[in-house]
């Protein structure tokens, strides 16, 4: 066990900065709305808001704050370091679970055909936790498929679980158990995951030069997107993401993130490290850990291993979400699995920023949570406030009127809308000023990205507030929602589908408004901006599902197709035109298991 890695001079510094940013807006914020709320008396609702307040501000202050630390300094890659010979084993290893098994296995041979062209000596694993019968007999024809494409015999090889215990953490362990010896480095990618040869042998290298090296992170970019929402989405990733971070890269230092997929492992740190314990109690709390990576890099922080992101690492990709159901879909996984890290945060070992980390994970699906039992709150304090007293002594000639609260409220929402837009207006400026908006088509059009992207996430809060908050009430009463496998390639949504998703959404918000209006109409105005899109959820929904046809939303991979995407695609499209007929059922098939060397 090694002592833990003591943060260095800069990332003390971004982290303290964080920290007094996130400090002082709470006090302002607190303080804005203690004052706002003493024109008619300070009563205990009153100090409940105010402490909402105090909460909600902090958490938006540490996201800006990621942005702020992310924003000095150009974008530029680390220093080159070279692969040393001989090459050390690696392993790319591709955890499955009833995915596509075309898309699938012809993102590995685009791999493959990169990594050979890098230079690169490494083995293919699949890992499959499949459970429906027919979709792993097309899996196993599928790698069938690669292996002969590929020449991939001895160094391709595919397992399918036949106890899917510990779901993609328990199928990765289970790996590294039987398998891993043979290894002394992994790339753990997803289903979707591609990855150019050249930053793997880039990742390679970068874990020869560093003994203490435990994982390294990449930043996935999106990759693919059609609809409205999607392309959003991508545009955030690829335009935001980078200087995002880059702040969380400087403030965790070496205690940084694993996101699960993208990133290179050395195996003896992991195997020695990362053993998952079962939660005690029942799911969904209990049970097995959901949301593994950042475990996993907090238990090889604690081992004193360097956990790094880092965001220069071009050539990693991921799919997105296509529409607001799939997306909720997602955090409703997320949720849970985040919520588990409520336990961990005094697990013997750890660094104290790991558990900082966890705090800020249980914190991400909370605050919805918070930030409605502030509306609530704000709601039953304007009820229950004293009327005004014009004549406050017994024989006055003339009344008194009292002071508004006008002022501090406008403080406070322009405070709040600050801390949200601030950053990307930041980004956007810097993103000019450096000459990198020309990869998103140009300073007009980007301002024109950057505009639209935040106008659709102004629209799309109120919904994710309730969606964030009902998985909140969901995971907290007892409900296990799973880990579902992730529905990709999600088609358009009618407007019919919006109305069965989102119906709840509009009687939660026709019965705000009413209650609002009846009990308290000068707040009315306040909750229009949360009430409107709750009233227009059903239209929000569908829309934002349709293909993107305005030329919004460019990123450089439309003009610039990396070449393992562009390999990807031409291979899909090849095993596409023979994939019915292939994969046509015959005669039963047998297990067709290939296990990884020992």
């Amino acid at each position: 066990m090694h002592e833990h890695l003591a943060p260095d001079t800069r990332t003390r510094w971004c982290r303290a900065f964080a920290l007094a940013l996130s400090l002082v807006s709470a006090i302002t914020a607190s303080s804005l709305m203690a004052e706002a709320a003493a024109q008619d008396g300070f009563g205990a609702w009153d100090a409940i808001r105010a402490g909402l307040v105090f909460v909600t501000t902090a958490w938006l202050a540490w996201g800006a704050s990621l942005a702020l630390v992310g924003l000095p300094g150009r974008q530029r890659a680390g220093t080159h370091i070279e692969l040393s010979q001989p090459q050390p084993r690696t392993v790319i290893a591709v955890p499955i679970c009833d995915e596509d098994p075309l898309t699938t296995f012809a993102r590995i041979a685009a791999i493959d055909r990169s990594v050979i062209d890098a230079g690169v000596n490494a083995d293919f694993v699949v890992l499959s936790d499949t459970r429906d019968a027919e979709l792993a007999r097309k899996e196993q024809l599928a790698f069938a498929r690669l292996l002969r494409d590929a020449n991939g015999a001895g160094r391709m090889f595919y397992r399918r679980r036949q106890d899917n215990a510990g779901r993609k953490a328990g199928n990765i362990e289970e790996f590294i158990r039987t398998s891993g010896g043979a290894y002394e480095f992994a790339v753990i990618l997803d289903a979707d995951s591609l990855m150019e040869g050249e930053t793997i042998r880039t990742m390679i290298a970068r874990m020869q030069a560093d003994p203490k090296l435990g994982l390294l992170q990449t930043l996935p970019q999106i990759i693919g997107a059609r609809s409205f929402f999607g392309r959003a989405l991508q545009f955030a990733s690829c335009f935001h993401g980078p200087v995002f971070t880059r702040g969380l890269a400087r403030m965790q230092g070496a205690t940084g993130p694993f996101w699960g997929h993208n990133a290179i492992v050395r195996v003896r740190a992991f195997a020695q490290s990362c053993g998952l314990p079962e939660l005690s109690g029942k799911p969904p709390l209990g049970g097995h850990i959901l949301s593994h990576d950042y475990v996993e890099a907090a238990l090889l922080a604690r081992a004193g291993w360097k956990v790094q992101v880092d965001q220069t690492l071009g050539g990693s990709f991921e799919e997105g979400p296509e529409n607001v159901l799939s997306f909720a879909r997602r955090e409703r996984r997320w949720c849970q699995g985040n919520l588990q890290h409520a336990r961990l945060i005094f697990a013997p070992g750890l660094a104290r920023w790991s558990r900082f980390i966890f705090v800020q994970n249980v914190a991400a699906y909370v605050v919805s949570l918070l930030w409605a039992a502030f509306l609530i709150a704000s709601l039953i304090g304007t009820v229950t406030a004293p009327p005004p007293k014009y004549f406050p002594d017994p024989y006055q000639l003339f009344p008194v009127f009292p002071n508004t609260s006008t002022r501090e409220i406008t403080m406070l929402a322009v405070g709040v809308v600050g801390l949200l837009l601030v950053p990307k207006l930041l980004i956007l400026i810097g993103a000019i000023r450096s000459g990198r908006a020309k990869g998103f088509g140009g300073a007009m059009r980007v301002a024109f990205s950057v505009l639209a992207e935040i106008l659709l996430t102004t629209l799309l809060a109120p919904l994710m507030l309730l969606y964030h908050s009902r998985a909140v009430l969901q995971v907290l009463s007892g409900q296990d929602g799973g880990w579902p496998a992730n529905q990709r390639n999600e088609g358009i949504l009618s407007l019919s589908d919006g109305w069965q998703a989102g119906r709840w959404i509009i009687g939660i918000g026709i019965a705000s408004l009413a209650a609002v209006e009846w009990m308290a109409p000068n707040l009315t105005i306040w909750l229009l901006p949360v009430a409107l899109p709750m009233l227009a959820a059903p239209v929000l929904i569908a829309w934002t599902s349709r293909p993107l046809t305005h030329a919004v939303f460019t990123v450089p991979q439309d003009t610039t197709l990396s070449p393992v995407v562009a390999s990807y695609r031409a291979i899909a499209d090849s095993w596409r035109r023979t994939w019915v007929e292939d994969t046509a059922p015959t005669e039963p098939h047998p297990t067709g298991e290939t296990h990884a060397p020992a």
